[in-house]
């Protein structure tokens, strides 16, 4: 399947709190085993006037996360977080964002995890790493 079917598909089934976010897929590198998201987050997500409340953030970078692992493969059906670590290294301002999702390392079961966040400048602004549960079909 082309990474271009493999977005669309993505993107036609993404859960309702990934559009709230105002998220979509915009790219998969399949080499890489990456997943890239653009969000346009609105001031509804933040405090201190335009700063991305923290929950929030790591919702944006566990789906890009999940999706890296969820392109990998057509026999993936679901993904279960284990642990997810989040480091803000910056404020993150309402806007548009952009998060990369990688995996690291995938066994039959497990999948090991990082995320970065991209402020509309390039700036990194938060870090993630996760450890989840791989369901496949049978």
């Amino acid at each position: 399947m082309s990474e271009f079917s493999i977005i669309e598909r993505l993107n036609a089934h993404r859960p309702g709190f990934i559009a709230m976010l105002g998220g979509k897929i915009v790219a998969i590198d399949q080499q890489e085993q990456s997943c890239s998201f653009e969000f346009m987050v609105s001031t509804d997500f933040c405090h201190s006037i335009d700063v991305v409340q923290g929950g929030f953030i790591t919702v944006m970078l566990d789906a890009a996360m999940s999706h890296a692992v969820f392109a990998s493969g057509e026999d993936i059906s679901g993904l279960s977080s284990l642990d997810i670590n989040t480091t803000y290294l910056e404020p993150t301002r309402a806007g548009c964002l952009r998060a990369v999702g990688k995996i690291i390392k995938c066994s039959y079961k497990t999948a090991f995890l990082e995320a970065r966040l991209y402020n509309s400048d390039g700036l990194l602004t938060a870090t993630a790493s996760s450890v989840a549960k791989v369901v496949r079909n049978r």
